[in-house]
């Protein structure tokens, strides 16, 4: 399987109502950091990164990766060990300040021009510099290009009604050839109300097909105990990448 069209049709809780008008506010994503609500961040790092690594760099050498609402995701040390530049965006100043403290790595902050009140945090050796402020304050002339994107735990927490946003921002910050690997997650969305927030298939064709290739590169049964107390039989991450499309 690797076109688009070939997304298994499994129990996909297409009707997703009742999350279009869910909003979580930054001082609730704040709140989950400071009461240590976040399941969702990988000590170990992420299998599927680890996977596909190789197919975000895509062969190069010094590239430039983004990290959409990054957390403190420890991906982002094995890159710059790597030789990568990265380059990531999150709310948390408090999850910004446990990366650098958990990596053992020293840095600076500076603001950020144009945005109010935000600041950069930037590593010594220069190859990690992170944002803290909202990701919908971002630009590409804030934040230039990249070769890659690692896209796990954005789009799924982004408000449904900032998505079309979210993904003009992407197509914004891709370099030609950039390789933006995105992982969604399939749940009954009638069961719970997210986030993450369920993504359907054909809303990732809507949001990004105008200006990506997508190829859908496996589903993955993550399924767990805490997916069990929301009320969910379920879980997957499924699994894209997303390249853009040729100029005529």
């Amino acid at each position: 399987m690797d076109s688009f069209t070939d997304v298994p049709r499994i129990k996909e809780g297409s009707d997703i109502g009742q999350q279009q008008d869910t909003v979580v506010t930054e001082e609730e994503w704040l709140k989950k950091w400071a009461t240590r609500n976040i399941g969702f961040h990988k000590e170990q790092g992420h299998p599927i990164f680890k996977k596909y690594l190789d197919v975000i760099l895509n062969g190069k050498s010094g590239c430039r990766i983004f990290f959409p609402l990054c957390g403190k995701a420890v991906e982002m040390k094995w890159l710059a060990d790597m030789g990568h530049s990265v380059i990531g965006v999150e709310f948390s100043e408090c999850a910004l300040k446990e990366f650098f403290a958990e990596q053992n790595l020293s840095y600076s902050e500076e603001p950020i021009p144009g945005i109010s009140g935000a600041k950069v945090f930037k590593s010594a050796s220069g190859s990690i510099s992170l944002y803290c402020c909202s990701i919908h304050d971002l630009s590409s002339t804030i934040v230039g290009k990249f070769d890659g994107i690692w896209d796990r735990g954005s789009l799924v927490a982004i408000n449904p009604c900032d998505r079309e946003h979210y993904a003009n921002l992407m197509f914004s910050v891709m370099e030609r050839s950039c390789c933006y690997l995105l992982v969604t997650v399939l749940y009954d969305a009638n069961k719970h109300k997210g986030p993450p927030f369920y993504v359907p298939d054909s809303q990732i064709k809507s949001l990004f097909g105008k200006f990506c290739e997508i190829k859908y590169l496996e589903k993955v049964d993550v399924f767990s105990d805490s997916h069990k107390a929301w009320g969910l039989d379920y879980f997957l991450e499924v699994i894209y990448l997303l390249t853009l499309k040729s100029v005529p």
